[in-house]
């Protein structure tokens, strides 16, 4: 699974990169990102520089807890 780390003014997400639909140009040089079977999200950034770093992405893999 291929995540992605969008940021946001309130907060940031891991977002899986499957389940991104769509990018429409928000307020304030923002990005709303539409999200398959949810609300879309409101990240920081053009819809270029988000589409950007969709695709070039961050693989975040999964390291086991210490013990």
């Amino acid at each position: 699974m291929k995540f992605v780390l969008l940021r946001s003014f309130g907060g940031d997400y891991l977002v899986v990169v499957k389940n991104i639909a769509w990018l429409r140009a928000g307020e304030n040089g923002q990005t709303l990102v539409g999200m398959v079977g949810g609300e879309p999200l409101l990240v920081v950034g053009t819809i270029e520089e988000v589409a950007l770093k969709i695709k070039t992405g961050t693989k975040v893999e999964e390291k086991p807890e210490p013990q």
